[in-house]
């Protein structure tokens, strides 16, 4: 299990579950419910953390708290 917030919210425009990861740039997932996005979600992070480490980019420690986006 990861320590990353992931927003999860329905997209009319897709159909589906949006997971998203502010944290990690670039990083979301979907699927038709939200434990499926959640799942996909959790995969996502995996590969963003081994592509950075591959490439040895910068890994963001996860906040531990609730984000404020504006």
């Amino acid at each position: 299990m990861f320590k990353y917030e992931i927003i999860i919210y329905w997209s009319n425009e897709d159909g589906v579950f949006v997971a998203e990861v502010p944290e990690l740039p670039g990083c979301l997932a979907h699927g038709p419910s939200q434990d499926v996005a959640f799942a996909q979600a959790n995969e996502a992070i995996q590969l963003w953390l081994d592509t950075a480490r591959e490439f040895s980019d910068p890994i963001p420690e996860p906040k531990g708290h609730r984000l404020m986006l504006a």
